[in-house]
């Protein structure tokens, strides 16, 4: 097929509909392989949302179903000799979010109804659990063959009520319920795979199963979710090259901008680098560089979790340590919100230290720093987003022409819509908007920069110009200024090959607004 007509699966997640349809599959069977040929029996996968979690569930499930004309051509092809048939549940909980006690006892009980009518079980139980024992002792025994049971998503019904200290519980007791029969089925039962964004520990499969394998952060299964560098420049090098084409760029600058956009993601260290495979799919089907990932819906919880954990826009955006330990912290006795990022995709490894056993970890790529900030943006700016991304316009072509006067005059009459909120008459608040709003615009930022002589409250490069910015709050621009040259800091960037750009900012604590700055070169 010319990659002139190449398919995406946009949207498909099932593997014999991609594969039976043509659409482009990157080739993920050589880990389905490793994984049902590594004496593990119950295996355990986190990975952020829209990563291929699901993808690679059906990819399970189509192998253990013994349908090996589709998988001609691909890796595990030329490993796998016996191909034998075994009974498959398959259970997707995202189909269960939102849901009360009820609901989601209803929701799994529909889902094993499927498999009952399969089966010829026939129970007027109205308990899921021992609906899905008594289910799996029938496939075992109507087959012959041990059960494969797939669950993906098992955290979906949860996630959502992650931070409601009534609900949670209640929700976890069903799901934990529903997973119990899995080890006492443990004599009928082949494979056991999980999918999920975090680790509940009050759920039996963590805590009653002493053989769970969780592969999560094993170097051999780094790259078996999302696109690997190596991947797209050889599995999609066609599509790479059309791409560019399209976009009106070389080869290699439509690889930057989407290297730069949606790559940078590690769930292990050394990694290779791994793109997200949603928006980079998407990018190519489109031919547009936006954010799919980001604009496919940014989870409460994680907003939530922010404000519960009191973190700041700043501390979001700076990159900081965790031990190995925090990676296996319950979500419900996190102490730090930074395990719950690293889960959710809105952190990424970035660095790691195998002596200490400890990670650097921050915000992986501009697709998700945009994305964050414009979350936050009702927070700490204003409610009004049809408003806030007509500003951010204005300042994002000022900055273009490296016009800071223009982008201060913009962020001026921008603020001066902005109902007053409370909170605000502090200067951290004011530092922290900047922050945020120069994040939006899409190019470096950093705060409280050492220097020798003190510290910047800000620094934005840009591609032909670094500003170095001081805030200050009922004061003045000259005062502001003077300390940018007392302290010298312009000496700390002159090694940085860019021209420095001081500016000095005063906010005015009655107005809410800026009332002089000052730009000196």
């Amino acid at each position: 097929m010319s990659t002139q007509q190449r398919l995406y699966p946009i949207g498909i997640q099932t593997f014999a509909d991609i594969r039976n349809e043509h659409y482009l599959y990157i080739d993920k069977t050589g880990y389905v392989y490793r994984m049902t040929h590594s004496g593990a029996r119950y295996i355990f996968l986190s990975r952020p949302r829209r990563f291929g979690k699901s993808l690679l569930v059906s990819t399970l499930h189509s192998y253990f179903e013994g349908k090996k004309a589709l998988f001609k051509g691909l890796a595990i092809d030329a490993l796998e000799k016996e191909w034998n048939v075994y009974p498959v549940l398959h259970f997707d909980m995202s189909m269960a979010k939102y849901a009360d006690k009820e609901q989601l006892e209803a929701a799994l009980c529909n889902q094993l109804a499927v498999y009952e009518k399969q089966y010829g079980v026939i129970t007027e139980e109205r308990f899921p659990n021992l609906r899905l024992r008594t289910l799996i002792q029938a496939a075992f025994e109507q087959t012959g063959q041990k059960v494969v049971v797939l669950i993906d998503e098992y955290d979906a019904p949860l996630l959502d009520v992650v931070h409601e200290e009534k609900t949670l519980p209640v929700l976890r007791n069903v799901m934990r319920n529903f997973y119990s029969p899995l080890k006492a089925c443990d004599p009928y039962l082949r494979f056991v795979f999980m999918t999920g964004i975090t680790k509940f520990s009050q759920l039996s499969i963590f805590s009653e199963f002493n053989n769970l394998e969780n592969i999560s952060m094993l170097e051999p299964y780094a790259a078996v979710c999302g696109i690997t560098e190596e991947e797209m420049l050889t599995q999609m090098s066609p599509d790479l090259d059309i791409l560019a084409q399209r976009l009106g760029l070389s080869r290699e600058e439509a690889f930057a901008k989407l290297k730069a956009k949606y790559d940078g993601y590690h769930f292990t260290w050394p990694s290779q680098d791994i793109y997200n495979p949603f928006s980079l799919i998407r990018a190519f089907a489109n031919a547009k560089l936006d954010s799919y990932w980001f604009g496919s819906g940014t989870p409460t919880y994680l907003i939530e979790m922010l404000r519960k954990f009191r973190m700041t826009p700043i501390q979001l955006g700076e990159a900081c340590k965790a031990g190995k330990e925090a990676f296996d912290t319950p979500t419900e006795r996190l102490d730090s919100i930074i395990p719950l990022l690293y889960q959710s995709g809105y952190y990424t490894i970035k660095k790691g230290n195998p002596i200490t056993e400890s990670y650097t970890l921050g915000i992986p790529n501009q697709e998700v720093r945009i994305g964050l900030f414009r979350s936050l943006l009702p927070y700490y700016v204003t409610t009004d987003t049809v408003s806030a991304s007509s500003a951010l316009i204005s300042m994002a072509e000022c900055l273009y022409d490296d016009d800071m006067d223009g982008i201060l005059r913009a962020l001026q009459t921008f603020l001066g819509t902005v109902p007053y909120t409370g909170n605000t008459d502090y200067e951290g608040h004011y530092q922290q908007m900047l922050y945020i709003i120069f994040s939006l615009l899409g190019y470096y930022v950093d705060v409280e920069v050492r220097t020798p002589k003190g510290r910047v409250d800000m620094v934005l490069r840009t591609a032909t110009t670094l500003y170095v910015v001081e805030v200050k709050l009922d004061k003045s621009a000259e005062t502001a200024m003077q300390q940018i040259d007392l302290k010298q800091y312009p000496e700390r960037f002159a090694l940085c090959g860019l021209p420095v750009v001081k500016v000095a900012v005063n906010f005015d604590r009655e107005a809410h607004n800026i009332s002089d700055w000052i730009i000196s070169k």
